[in-house]
């Protein structure tokens, strides 16, 4: 028993007098157990991510990319997309960034893609709920989607879809950090950038754990155990297209998601079904269309969804093929 465990059993059974065979009880304990490991964990893979982009600012990555080989160019971008702590709308200056300094299309698609999915926030939070494999997969096909996205905008000159740039408002209203790190770089300006990157990506992420971790306890303690399982427990194929339409139009990022598919996980939901949906929460969302669609044509807004949907899809349904756990 960890240390969280007994933090929760405290709280949760000696404090509050829960009994541990009742739902609230179980909730309770859920909530709290969760809520203390992952806020502790964010705190400590922020810090560390913040130290390693602190000498990594927007301006020299940009620099980096352009002329690049296209392969290494899309994996650089997935790469940076998964070490940037963006949500999806937060991502769109960047995009536009990396396109007015002559970047293909196809490598800043693959920013784009990755970059609100796979997040130390998202890692810590999936590894701390559904176990550190699950969570290799899942960055995995977060990183796949952005590589093979950039060879698939590329491939179909994804380029004359796009307007003129703009710098569209965020509606989203979300932060994603500090964008930039400082021009000099000693220890302690790293220090410091790491500091805020802590600060500001826990206050505009905390709303978003806490509703996630207390519907996922909802869910944990008051959904029969084999509800899920019963209804969709056995992976209907159909199960996976319909996650992925829900997910793509929703606004959540992936700290509000991830303790809600947990826990949906634990009731018996196939890891695939439960992976599409969090893939498209996570990737897309109405705000990002609408923020999108000042500097796509509808025709590339169309076809970035429709990638999204049959990517997913795709991954959902191999998932649920090989059974994984």
């Amino acid at each position: 028993m960890d240390l969280f465990t007994k933090l929760a059993d405290a709280v949760a059974y000696r404090l509050l007098g829960l009994d541990p065979a009742s739902k609230w009880g179980d909730g309770v304990h859920f909530f709290v157990e969760d809520t203390v490991k992952i806020f502790v964990l964010l705190a400590v893979m922020i810090y560390v991510i913040g130290l390693v982009r602190s000498n990594l600012p927007v301006e020299k990555i940009r620099a980096f990319l352009v002329g690049r080989n296209r392969f290494a160019g899309y994996f650089l971008a997935a790469l940076l997309g998964a070490i940037t702590p963006f949500c999806s709308c937060s991502s769109i200056p960047i995009f536009l960034g990396f396109t007015a300094a002559g970047i293909p299309v196809g490598i800043s698609m693959a920013f784009l893609i990755t970059s609100p999915m796979v997040n130390e926030a998202a890692v810590v939070m999936l590894g701390g709920m559904v176990g550190w494999d699950l969570t290799f997969v899942y960055v995995l096909f977060g990183m796949g989607a952005g590589f093979l996205g950039g060879i698939f905008f590329d491939a179909v000159g994804a380029q004359r879809w796009l307007l003129p740039l703009a710098s569209p408002a965020n509606p989203c209203g979300c932060s994603g950090g500090s964008s930039e790190a400082p021009a000099a770089i000693t220890w302690h300006d790293r220090h410091i950038f790491a500091k805020n990157e802590v600060v500001d990506i826990m206050r505009s992420i905390w709303p978003w754990v806490i509703g996630g971790i207390a519907l996922g306890a909802g869910l944990h303690g008051f959904v029969p155990d084999d509800f899920i399982a019963a209804y969709l427990g056995a992976g209907q194929w159909w199960t996976v297209p319909l996650a992925v339409l829900i997910g793509i139009p929703t606004y959540a990022n992936a700290t509000g998601v991830i303790p809600v598919v947990g826990a949906l996980i634990q009731k018996g939901l196939p890891v695939g079904t439960a992976f599409a949906f969090m893939l498209a929460t996570a990737a897309a969302s109405l705000p990002e269309f609408i923020m999108l669609k000042k500097v796509m044509k509808i025709k590339m807004l169309v076809v970035f969804a429709a990638y999204l949907l049959v990517f997913f899809t795709l991954c959902g349904w191999f998932l649920n093929f090989i059974n994984l756990r």
